[in-house]
């Protein structure tokens, strides 16, 4: 670090003492410069309209730039205008939100553009504490609406954000924990350009996604490299710390995919998920959950007894593999019970779809992941 900045930047205390930045802008017009140069030509930069801004933020919400983008062109292709989502149901919006997980997301969305449009006449509100009233917007989403829709000087705080600033300013606290994210606010407060505040905070986040990787960052070339306190100290790679994660959850689901055959083809039960727990108002198979993975006469007993398989008829065909699925805090073990129904009358017909027609439904990922490798499909 060379000597006159070091002079402006030895006096840091983080951990939430108060800091002598010397000169903040010095860092906020190289990072803004930096980002004028190296920025991502991405569709929600080029408008100040909230609703797409804010339709964004949501979809890339621990979603990649890359798999969040072709899902926001089928959003606004689909719902131009925060009115068109409001109205649409919302099977549609939960089918259009399907693979990105989080759904309890997509009905937010949907609540909070019934409120934009019946509360607030279609339009959003510009500051960033009547934003956070809305279903579904937390700090990040208020604050990042309010400072690139509405110019609000407000700092965005998220995981590319806390690495950057805790690197640069060798924040040593949990950036997961409270007091951790107190510190790295009161030094974004500084940083914030007032009189770009939108500009700003798409720089250091742009920083943080391309340049100040969680592994291997190319310090050497960094355009920061001058005033970052962790490199001086050797401790990058050290940072930022964070809590240790919440145990996984371990889940044995054993799904029943019950059918029976018509002249015009196979007919499948689908049931809609109610309840609080994932995946709610999705569709799947009945199911029933075990506390581990038990023997298929096991489970096919527990199956009659709590009546899911009903009909006398009723045959297992195949079993199917164990099927794996990552959710943030849940790991789930998953078989598939091919039932097939002889008797028309021994079931309802009415609850039965054709192959063709489970595009209409909104399906968890492990679902269609399933669909979509079984053979017999």
């Amino acid at each position: 670090m060379p000597n006159e900045n070091k002079k402006k930047f030895n006096n840091i205390a983080a951990n939430g003492e108060h800091i002598n930045f010397g000169n903040p802008m010095e860092i906020t017009q190289v990072l803004t410069a930096w980002y004028d140069e190296n920025k991502r030509d991405l569709p929600w930069r080029n408008t100040k309209d909230p609703y797409r801004i804010w339709l964004s933020e949501i979809i890339l919400q621990q979603t990649r730039v890359d798999q969040g983008l072709s899902y926001y062109h089928r959003f606004i292709e689909r719902f131009p205008a925060v009115q068109q989502l409001a109205e649409a149901d919302i099977n549609d919006v939960l089918k259009l939100w399907q693979g990105l997980g989080y759904y309890s997301r997509a009905r937010n969305l949907h609540e909070t553009a019934k409120i934009i449009t019946d509360a607030f006449q279609g339009k959003f509100p510009d500051s960033y504490e009547k934003l956070l009233q809305l279903k579904g917007v937390g700090p990040y989403t208020a604050s990042a609406v309010s400072s690139i829709a509405f110019g609000k000087p407000v700092p965005v705080l998220d995981g590319n954000v806390a690495r950057v600033v805790s690197r640069l300013f060798a924040v040593t606290e949990p950036v997961n924990e409270s007091s951790g994210k107190k510190s790295l606010y009161s030094i974004l407060e500084k940083l914030i350009d007032k009189n770009d505040p939108g500009r700003f905070n798409q720089a250091i986040m742009e920083f943080g996604a391309l340049w100040c990787t969680p592994r291997n960052p190319p310090c050497e070339k960094c355009v920061l490299s001058a005033f970052c306190m962790a490199r001086a100290g050797k401790i990058v790679e050290k940072l930022p710390v964070k809590t240790k994660k919440i145990n996984q959850r371990k889940r044995y689901f054993n799904y029943f995919v019950i059918k029976f055959k018509q002249d015009d083809g196979w007919y499948y039960y689908l049931r809609k998920r109610t309840g609080k727990d994932i995946w709610l108002g999705l569709y799947d198979f009945p199911m029933i959950e075990t506390p581990s993975f038990q023997e298929q006469e096991k489970v096919l007993e527990t199956a009659r007894l709590q009546k899911i398989l009903i009909p006398a008829d009723a045959v297992v065909t195949a079993v199917s593999d164990n099927y794996r699925h990552q959710l943030t805090h849940q790991l789930i073990h998953a078989r598939f019970f091919s039932v097939e129904v002889k008797n028309k009358s021994s079931v309802n017909f009415h609850q039965y779809i054709m192959v063709k027609d489970f595009e209409k439904y909104p399906l968890p990922k492990l679902i269609e992941n399933f669909l979509l490798q079984a053979n017999e499909f």
